[in-house]
This record gives structure tokens, C-alpha cells and sequence, in this order.
């Protein structure tokens, strides 16, 4: 049985859309495509956004499962190859918010090689790869709740901007420098992710790619995408008195007045 509830069978939330490409906002908890640990699954994004538009559409970058927010794809080979270039050679710019244990560095750069992770073969025997991640915190709270040996406890808000794609890179960096982030099942401290499950109504991984900024592969301009965090990642910010730092979902051209143009508007479904 899977660890992730099934999500409803609702369609997608597409960002922005045109005749080269579709961004759509990723729900936490959903796969991306299917794969060989995926067993028992039935709902994957790839396949649920081809039949709720009635297209093929190409992926160009991925996000981990527990991990909502932009996810962008193309809609011609062409686009696909160009977008892929893109993401490759390190020029799209990527923006999470994460909520992490502790107070975190006010700013630091996370260089730290990472291995792969694919669950396959022995982490020991795959070679190390650079790995870039710039980290800024954004707010801190401070609960009188003695959840840990402390009596009272305090978290943050994080916002990283990884320049390299690793796999789980972000989460392994902010492990890394000692702040996991809440909810990381492998890398975090179970007794503060239940406690964030069981009284802070936050079932998921408290990371969210709440950005995106890239060249558009045929409009040779630049096209930045933010997506809104799920409901119950706003809520928490909320409550933490963090709403300043929540984004809205949108779609502008790099030094344009007015938002992009989309074939369907920002935030519908379909």
C-alpha cells in the first residue's frame, strides 16, 4: 500500500499555456510518471495531463514526489529539446520555499557534491556530483511546545534557489547544514514531523517550487511562472504569521506591464 494517500481525481490547475508549451501547478503527493517503485499507484501527472488536454505533452524537468509546485512541460519535440538545453545548461532560475527545524542561516551557498539516489544501485558506488544550492531565510517562529528535548521549539522559513538539479538536492542540503526540512521522512526528525501531521494539519513535505524563470524557446524572451502553495502549506505560513511571503499564482514577461498571455486563464482547470 502506498505511504501517500490517493489524491482526488481532479484535473490539474494549469498555470499558463500556449502553442509551445503548458505549466501546470504539481499537487504534493503526486508522481510525475510511472516508474518500477511506483507499484500500486494508479494517478501520474504525465498521463493526467495528456487526457485532460487531449495531447501529447514532453517533460523537460522533474520534481520529486512529496514536492509541489511549477512544473513546466513542452508541447512539440522542438520546444522539448530546447527547454531540456535550458534546464541542462543551468539557465532557468528555480524557487522553492521550504519550512525547515531550527533558525537557519540568514544566507548561505550549500556547495556540497551529492550522489545519486535511485534506489538501485548502492549510493557508495555512485560518484559524486557538484551540487549548488543558495539558501536565505525568509522568517522564524518561536512555539512554547516542547516537542524535542527543548521547551520551546522553532522553525523557519526557507527560500533556496538550487542553481544544479540534483536528485533531492534540496533536501539533502538543508539536512546537510542542519535544518531539515519538516516532514522529510528520511532526512528530518519524526517526532517534528508528527507533530506538524497531527496538530499543524500538515500531511506532506513542506516544500513547495513556488517559481520559475526561463527563456521561452520561441518567443526568445523570458517568462517567469509562480505558483500559489497548496492549501495546507498556506495555511501554515498563516498561522506562523508568515503570509507576507506567500506568492500567487501568475505568468509575466520579463519587463512587460501586463501578465502573459495564456490560452486559459491562470488557476482554472481546464
Amino acid at each position: 500500500m502506498s505511504a501517500f494517500p490517493q489524491l482526488p481525481a481532479s484535473p490539474l490547475p494549469i498555470l499558463y499555456r500556449d502553442d509551445h508549451l503548458i505549466a501546470v501547478v504539481k499537487p504534493p503527493g503526486m508522481l510525475v510518471h510511472r516508474t518500477a517503485l511506483a507499484r500500486g499507484e494508479t494517478r501520474f501527472l504525465l498521463q493526467t495531463l495528456r487526457d485532460q488536454i487531449g495531447r501529447r505533452v514532453y517533460p523537460v524537468h522533474r520534481l520529486d514526489r512529496p514536492t509541489g509546485g511549477v512544473l513546466l512541460f513542452a508541447l512539440d519535440p522542438d520546444s522539448a529539446a530546447a527547454l531540456t538545453r535550458e534546464f541542462s545548461e543551468h539557465r532557468v532560475t528555480k524557487r522553492y520555499l521550504a519550512v525547515v527545524r531550527g533558525w537557519g542561516p540568514e544566507a548561505l551557498i550549500i556547495d556540497a557534491p551529492l550522489r545519486e539516489e535511485d534506489g538501485i544501485r548502492p549510493k557508495a558506488e555512485m560518484p559524486a556530483q557538484p551540487a549548488l544550492t543558495h539558501v536565505r531565510r525568509l522568517a522564524t517562529v518561536e512555539i512554547p511546545v516542547a516537542i524535542d528535548r527543548y521547551p520551546q521549539s522553532r522553525y523557519s522559513l526557507m527560500e533556496a534557489r538550487p542553481a544544479t538539479g540534483r536528485r533531492h538536492q534540496i533536501r539533502r542540503h538543508l539536512a546537510r547544514c542542519g535544518h531539515p526540512i519538516i516532514n522529510d521522512a528520511k532526512h528530518g526528525k519524526g517526532i517534528h514531523n508528527r507533530y506538524f501531521r497531527d496538530h499543524l494539519d500538515c500531511p506532506h513535505l513542506l516544500l513547495f517550487a513556488v517559481s520559475l524563470c526561463f527563456r521561452h524557446p520561441r518567443e526568445a524572451r523570458t517568462l517567469t511562472l509562480e505558483a500559489a502553495p497548496d492549501d495546507h502549506f498556506a495555511a501554515l505560513l498563516a498561522r506562523f504569521g508568515w503570509q507576507a511571503h506567500l506568492t500567487h499564482s501568475a505568468a509575466r514577461w520579463e519587463n512587460a506591464s501586463e501578465p502573459a498571455a495564456t490560452a486559459e486563464p491562470i488557476g482554472e482547470s481546464s
